[in-house]
């Protein structure tokens, strides 16, 4: 890892699988770049089990981003544990970074790969809890519901890993979900459905939390209208993730209609010198995978060099 400059020809904002890879490729491309992250290794890190990833049978999801991490970092590339503020255009030297330590830095090309986070309930309460029973990350916070009732909420891969290592832990765990059936991989929905400490509720959403100090019990409505008080210790919400747009509105980019960056094959934005790569963007078929965020990255960091050589 080498001192921190005030310019660079590319700087990558976002620590993930697709931030990660383009700086080892950038790196390999000689271009010198700078990652700016605060969760370095992104989601992935928080994930209790990763089984797709090739070469890889069974990881934790903690290990395979620190394995991402520590092969960018054994490049000749920047690291700086931080969060980007603002970008702005700026004519003659490219784009001005501010980051919220206060720190500036110009760059001639801007790779924006933040990724998206945690989607959250919009349920009365829902920060009053936080920290005092409800939870975004199972592999975090498991340890403080041993032999415990929780609720994960739910019905994808992510709820169905989650409950899957909560039950590992915890006395019993409810999967609430709002649809019919649960979706995503078969393997895990298989393991859920015969694991005995996991009990589906289907077509019912979370209506109400209850609690004095800490989460005691969540209240759930069926598609019936009718009401159901669970007592539960801890409730996991995993019912999915948005992109982080604050840069994204701050450049005036093009977007899908959820907020995702719209990126052509070559991983560009609306606006020159503007990159894109992961699950921010609308790329890959919308299949947010940590392969697909790794080959965004690549791909970019490919038209990056291309875009800078001719400069």
């Amino acid at each position: 890892m080498t001192e921190l400059r005030k310019k660079y020809p590319l700087i990558i904002v976002g620590a993930g699988p697709a931030g990660l890879t383009s700086s080892i490729y950038a790196s390999r491309f000689r271009v010198n770049n700078l990652v700016i992250g605060q969760l370095w290794g992104g989601l992935v890190s928080e994930s209790h089990q990763v089984c797709n990833f090739p070469t890889e049978k069974k990881i934790k999801g903690l290990e395979l981003a620190q394995k991402i991490k520590d092969h960018a970092q054994s490049l000749d590339a920047s690291f700086l544990s931080d969060e980007v503020i603002a970008i702005e255009k700026n004519s003659l030297q490219g784009f001005r970074i501010t980051t919220k330590s206060k720190k500036v830095f110009q760059a001639e090309t801007v790779l924006l790969a933040q990724g998206t986070k945690r989607r959250k309930l919009n349920v009365r309460d829902e920060d009053k809890f936080l920290g005092k029973g409800v939870s975004y990350c199972a592999t975090c916070d498991a340890m403080f519901y041993q032999d415990r009732i929780v609720a994960v909420v739910g019905g994808s891969d992510s709820a169905q890993t989650s409950s899957l290592y909560l039950a590992q832990v915890a006395k019993k765990v409810y999967q609430i979900y709002r649809r019919d059936k649960l979706r995503g991989e078969a393997i895990w929905i298989e393991q859920v459905e015969k694991n005995s400490k996991i009990e589906i509720i289907f077509n019912s959403q979370i209506k109400e939390l209850k609690g004095k100090g800490n989460l005691e019990a969540v209240v759930i409505e069926n598609n019936q209208q009718e009401e159901r008080r669970l007592a539960v210790d801890g409730l996991f919400i995993e019912i999915g993730t948005i992109p982080h747009q604050h840069l994204t509105k701050c450049l005036g980019l093009a977007v899908n209609s959820e907020g995702y960056i719209k990126v052509s094959a070559d991983q560009k934005t609306s606006q020159e010198g503007i990159w894109a790569a992961g699950d921010i963007t609308d790329g890959s078929n919308n299949f947010r995978q940590i392969i697909t965020a790794c080959a965004e990255g690549a791909i970019a960091a490919e038209n990056i060099f291309k875009f800078l050589q001719k400069k």
